[in-house]
């Protein structure tokens, strides 16, 4: 069952109602969701289809698995999670969702979510009802393109995620995922150099398939070779082309190169 969002606090800082109150027009990730060509009335008539929903505070659910799609989302500030329950009770992280990036394609199949979304800090979504969108698009050439476009770096990263999954090196996971991470803050016009980890160790954990430990080795380790600079949540990549080497098929082991 959807576990209903905490209420929020009485008073809602200014920032979040100006971001509420946005429209695509003037947001600030147009370029990463809508096609340059989209014509300004196009865009209008889009800014009355696409709802802003008030904030989500961690831990909350955007959507369960199991639960009818209605709508994708746009994730506008902040960050989440999606998640899979296994047969056993736990859960399996699929993956981690940035500002400009889509939730619920995993729904588009068979009109029911196969994940959960969960928020993992104070966050923020545009809600686009699918039937609405779609009926759109069909007269938008290029906005149907680009949801083509947006599913498929869908794909790119979960193509990634196996590559990095049949790696048996834990640096090697760990390099990837940090250079992945990397390119996608690129692609928000963020410094690529510094990342801000969201989410818990053990979440990273549970996504690299390790153990909290060796995560936390690790960052240890890639520390100590000149890799990253760590300070809690915030890395700081400061010798790309070292990490690069770690992620490749010729990297050594860490814990030989460290003895």
């Amino acid at each position: 069952m959807l576990v209903v969002p905490r209420a929020a606090p009485a008073s809602i800082p200014s920032l979040d109602l100006a971001e509420l109150r946005r429209s695509c027009r003037s947001c600030a990730l147009h370029a990463l969701c809508l096609p340059a060509s989209i014509s300004s009335e196009d865009l209008t008539s889009l800014d009355a289809i696409v709802r802003a929903r008030r904030p989500l505070n961690r831990g909350d659910l955007l959507f369960a698995s199991g639960t009818r799609f209605q709508s994708l989302f746009v994730v506008r500030s902040g960050s989440f999670k999606t998640t899979l329950e296994m047969n056993s009770g736990e859960q399996q992280v699929l993956g981690f969702h940035l500002p400009g990036e889509i939730l619920g394609f995993d729904a588009l199949s068979d009109d029911v979510h196969r994940c959960s979304a969960e928020a993992l800090e104070r966050a923020s979504v545009c809600d686009a009802p699918f039937a609405q969108i779609d009926e759109f698009a069909a007269n938008v050439p290029g906005l149907r393109r680009q949801l083509l476009r947006i599913a498929s770096r869908e794909v790119v990263k979960d193509h990634e995620h196996l590559m990095m999954m049949g790696r048996r090196q834990a640096q090697e996971r760990l390099a990837i995922f940090l250079r992945s991470l990397s390119q996608r803050y690129r692609n928000l016009q963020r410094a690529p150099e510094l990342l801000e980890l969201p989410m818990s160790r053990h979440e990273l954990a549970n996504y690299l398939g390790l153990v909290v430990e060796t995560v936390s080795r690790m960052f240890t380790r890639f520390e100590e070779l000149g890799v990253l600079r760590v300070n809690r949540k915030q890395i700081r990549i400061v010798n790309f082309a070292r990490l690069d080497e770690l992620a490749g098929d010729a990297s050594q082991d860490i814990e030989s190169e460290a003895c």
